[in-house]
């Protein structure tokens, strides 16, 4: 019968997922022991001729990783879809469209004019932009088209499985890999893998006091003390708002949690999360007061939805 067919795509991504499979260690033998890899163009000389050949439903696992910014990643996207038993969400960009999502904030002609126009180091006097086409004596040269907004995976394709991460902890992509090697039960279509079902709090080492605050702070403002909850000082940490699974790693640290392992599983939208969990430490009744104190907070958006913009309830900045 052969060995499952195992393959990996990187899309609208940094590429640090890709790098989260080689950090298994010496674990990836067991994979490649494991699974006939098909198609992994970051690691292997693949072409897309060599999926668009296979029938449909011939590879039993996709990890995609990245999100769907641009025509190709949506071909690619709907392309492995059709040819695979299992997708899989790999990493937060797939999962919730991650830090590339922020640019939903803005359109695509918004996004286009700062990179190729307004920045300190451009010199276009031409306003030239990229184009999807373009002749030139040898033919017509064509490149992937912007999209006007990015979307997370299951924006374009049905998603079987979900891992998120930015990215995903090294031994919670063996324990998702180890549970396809043995050929266990899968839990149910749309489950989160490599991860837990409680809140980052609940993993947190810190001591919680509860106590209110009338400033927030950046993290260079002020000493933290490695025992206190960082909500506590002042620092802005979404661990109330974001799934357990990480083991606490960033807050161990005296890093806040940035919520890369996306909402838990009782709340749809982490920012309005976010938002709630704030509303409680603030020490003020006033709405004046209440004000000024929440305009400490530095980029809210990309302080809440740092990682879900595409995959909240706001999706996007509307024109």
């Amino acid at each position: 019968m052969g060995k499952p067919k195992l393959a990996l795509y990187w899309a609208a991504s940094c590429g640090g997922c890709e790098i989260a499979v080689l950090d298994i260690e010496e674990k990836i033998l067991e994979v490649d022991a494991s699974f006939d890899i098909v198609f992994w163009p970051c690691a292997m000389d693949f072409k897309v001729k060599d999926v668009e050949a296979k029938a449909d439903g011939e590879i039993d696992i996709c990890l995609f990783n990245g999100g769907i910014r641009t025509s190709e990643n949506e071909h690619m996207a709907k392309l492995l879809r059709q040819k695979s038993k299992v997708m899989v969400a790999f990493g937060s960009c797939a999962h919730e469209g991650c830090i590339p999502g922020l640019a939903n904030l803005y359109t695509r002609e918004g996004i286009f004019e700062r990179i190729y126009f307004d920045t300190q180091t451009t010199n276009n006097p031409e306003k030239v932009i990229p184009r999807p086409s373009t002749k030139v004596p040898e033919g017509e040269l064509e490149i992937p088209v912007f999209n006007e907004r990015l979307k997370p995976l299951d924006g374009v394709v049905k998603v079987d499985y979900y891992v998120p991460g930015c990215p995903p902890q090294p031994r919670q992509v063996w324990a998702v890999l180890e549970h396809l090697i043995q050929g266990k039960p899968p839990p149910p279509v749309g489950s989160v893998l490599g991860a837990e079902n409680k809140t980052c709090c609940d993993e947190c080492p810190r001591t919680r006091e509860e106590k209110k605050i009338r400033k927030f702070y950046r993290l260079h403002e002020i000493t933290v003390d490695e025992n206190k909850c960082l909500m506590d000082e002042g620092i802005i940490c979404c661990g109330p708002a974001t799934r357990s699974g990480c083991g606490a790693l960033c807050v161990s640290a005296g890093i806040p949690c940035r919520g890369c392992y996306g909402p838990p599983p009782d709340s749809p939208d982490q920012g309005a999360k976010m938002l709630a969990a704030l509303s409680s430490v603030i020490d003020s009744q006033d709405p004046d007061e209440i004000q000024a104190i929440i305009n400490t907070i530095e980029d809210p958006v990309g302080t809440f939805y740092r990682f879900s913009l595409a995959h909240s309830m706001i999706e996007r900045n509307r024109k």
